[in-house]
């Protein structure tokens, strides 16, 4: 048998047989619909610095993995920081972009990144040296894979990528049979807490919608996307996605896309979209119109674990950052990702930064989960 790789500047030249072959469907973040509506929107482009260079690799004829990876000049929209990798290149006069990453472009969201029908570790020899390769002849500093699952990850780490820890806040579902169940789990002042916060949603007269898929109207839809819109306006910047990309995956994977809308006086005030697969709630987008006291973790966390505990999901992803989520319930994650670093010199000082972070990483995550809200025993 032979094996052989291609590069493909879009997804729509690998086509979605291959892809559904050998992703699946299940993780909404990997269908091929999700991130053939990032190119097809524009939101993912070489205009944007997210240049796709999609990798396959075939067995004789058969294509039997797909790795997604894009050709960046920047590293804005991946939520595991290197920005003082790319300084330190260029202090010694060095250039760090391009680089080659494979991640799901703006979804800080743990999961498959390599898809195939082959034993990881019978293919991971061959893709290593594939990457190497595509480093050298194309003369990319470095190829980074973002937020992998942990089985990937550990068999990336037995190849010689340098791995990277990081950590995010993440709700588990214990068997609880409602909220309430799950408040019982908190200690008494932070049981408190949470009810003084969902009584002020109940006190504003807001209440909060759950809407799945095929009924989100295009009105619903243009409402979302006007919230999603404000809120990186006050933050000085335009919005990673377009109205477009949404609209395409209410289209084509409606079964995994969650709304929850907040409405006060007949309106929509606020709106978080999530998405979901069989076991986790993926909490990707929240924006509001009106500010209300509590709103926020109303629409995006307690909302979203009602809809766990009520639909028998085992896990709830808010998203990535937000410490404040710990005292919510949302215990601290590893999350990790794993590095190819070509320059010899850099890669060993990146190899004892790296060293150095995981442990100040885990003595945080300690300390992190001393404020949890749990009673003692749970």
């Amino acid at each position: 048998m032979t094996y052989r790789f291609d590069l493909s500047k879009s997804i729509t030249d690998i086509g979605p047989v291959d892809w559904e072959r050998l992703a699946g469907r299940a993780h909404p973040f990997m269908r091929y619909e999700f991130l053939e509506a990032l190119e097809s929107s524009g939101a993912v482009s070489v205009q944007t610095g997210w240049q796709p260079l999609h990798l396959r690799l075939f067995e004789d004829d058969e294509c039997i993995l797909i790795l997604p990876m894009y050709l960046k000049n920047h590293s804005y929209g991946e939520y595991v920081f290197d920005w003082a990798w790319a300084d330190a290149y260029e202090r010694h006069g060095l250039d760090y972009y391009p680089k080659l990453v494979t991640s799901i472009p703006f979804t800080p969201a743990t999961g498959p990144r390599i898809a195939t029908n082959k034993p990881l570790a019978e293919v991971l020899p061959l893709l290593s040296q594939i990457i190497q390769q595509v480093c050298a002849e194309r003369g990319i500093s470095s190829w980074h894979g973002l937020f992998f699952e942990g089985k990937q990850h550990q068999h990336m780490k037995a190849q010689n990528f340098e791995c990277r820890l990081g950590t995010q806040y993440h709700w588990f579902n214990k068997d609880y049979q409602s909220f309430e169940h799950f408040l019982e789990s908190f200690n008494s002042r932070k049981r408190k807490s949470i009810k003084r916060e969902r009584q002020k949603i109940a006190e504003h007269d807001v209440t909060i919608q759950c809407i799945e898929g095929s009924d989100i109207t295009e009105s619903l839809l243009n409402t979302f996307y006007h919230c999603y819109h404000l809120t990186h306006l006050k933050r000085g910047r335009k919005g990673y996605l377009t109205q477009e990309f949404f609209s395409n995956l209410l289209q084509t994977m409606p079964e995994q896309i969650v709304l929850f809308a907040a409405q006060y006086q007949s309106k929509y005030v606020a709106t978080a979209l999530c998405f979901k697969d069989n076991h986790t709630l993926y909490g990707r987008y929240w924006g509001c119109i009106e500010e209300f006291h509590s709103l926020h973790f109303e629409t995006c966390f307690y909302t979203g674990i009602e809809y766990c505990i009520q639909h028998g999901l085992q896990r709830f992803d808010p998203g990535a950052q937000g410490e404040h989520k710990i005292q919510r319930g949302f215990e601290p994650i590893e999350t990790w990702s794993s590095h190819y670093i070509s320059n010899p010199s850099f890669k060993q000082a990146i190899v004892q930064f790296l060293k150095e972070e995981e442990t100040l990483m885990r003595t945080q995550m300690n300390e992190l989960s001393k404020g949890l809200p749990f009673r003692k025993g749970e």
